[in-house]
């Protein structure tokens, strides 16, 4: 596996659930432990800044690779993946870790089960801060967005297999980063696939070497994209909302403002029209005004200092 060398991030496998976990972990964890949750198409390395931030800061950090994602085993149904499996998981891994309580901090589709979990377990977590996606109680109608809208391109089985199926992994990986780091929600033509948004002559963004490629490369060599499809995509309408929900826990949401995740029906105007706190009565949502989808890389500084002023207001009791 290509890695960039961080001996303070160490590597493990964990039993959960009839599934080996890959875990990284960094810190010792004097002032409680911090749970890192990816999306696509990331993987443990995604929190790799925060890791070591959070550690140094006297907390445990752990991230994580979900069940069919990166060096965490496949689950011998990919078809069957349930956003309860994953809240189920992240149960197990706590008991595993020996962790009565903790943060959650989560990015893109990873802030559906943290919140999910946040909420059906307030005894189990301290806090939760989401990076580009709010609480959105129902989810969020994709009606009004063209047939080339991506997602709708990838909950067709076998359609993003055979698109990506015409790349090496590393093209794949590439353009996904390119393409989700832009302002404008990807949507293809009809007479296009999403993997000819971009080419080998579109940069990658100036924040993300050839070197971070790699290693996601070797990770998604591992992985492949079957599961990946399934979880997020494919599982969306299987996400069960539940009924009246209520945070009784800290909650701080953090976007982008070029995050083209913004422009999603609905998504701007649940934060701005307060119906975001009428479910969580202890919010905090602030902007980073030139934040892609993927601000914890892009921003990292900015990132760890707000994650960490989070976490010092809120110390475990």
């Amino acid at each position: 596996m290509a890695t960039v060398e961080q001996p303070q991030i160490k590597h493990s496998h964990l039993a959960i659930r009839g599934l080996n976990l890959h875990v990284a972990q960094a810190g010792t964890g004097e002032l409680g432990t911090v749970l890192f949750l990816h999306g696509f198409p990331e993987i443990w390395y995604s929190w790799r800044h925060q890791l070591l931030a959070v550690a140094a800061a006297g907390y445990r950090a752990v991230a994580p690779d979900w069940r069919g994602y990166g060096l965490s085993d496949q689950p011998p149904e990919a078809e069957g993946a349930s956003y309860a499996d994953l809240q189920e998981d992240l149960l197990a891994l706590l008991d595993a870790l020996s962790v009565p309580k903790v943060f959650l901090v989560a990015k893109d589709f990873g802030t559906m089960p943290a919140y999910d979990f946040a909420l059906c377990n307030p005894n189990r977590t301290c806090g939760v801060m989401c990076l580009g996606i709010p609480f959105l109680h129902g989810g969020s109608s994709f009606t009004t967005l063209p047939e080339g809208f991506y997602i709708l391109r990838w909950r067709e089985p076998g359609r993003p297999e055979a698109d990506f199926g015409r790349y090496d992994v590393k093209r794949v990986v590439r353009t996904i980063y390119i393409l989700f780091s832009r302002r404008e929600i990807p949507i293809a033509n009809e007479d296009q696939e999403i993997m000819d948004l971009a080419d080998l002559s579109t940069p990658l963004p100036e924040w993300f070497t050839e070197a971070d490629l790699a290693v996601y490369t070797s990770l998604y060599e591992k992985s492949g994209f079957r599961y990946p499809m399934e979880m997020p995509y494919r599982s969306l309408h299987k996400r069960q909302p539940l009924e009246d929900p209520k945070f009784q826990v800290p909650v701080f949401v953090v976007m982008g403002e070029k995050d083209y995740v913004f422009k999603f029906p609905g998504i701007e105007a649940v934060l701005k029209d307060g119906t975001m706190a009428k479910f969580a009565p202890d919010l905090k949502v602030t902007y980073i005004p030139e934040g892609s989808h993927f601000v914890q890389e892009q921003f990292p500084d900015m990132v760890n200092e707000l994650l960490l002023g989070f976490l010092k207001d809120h110390p475990v009791a």
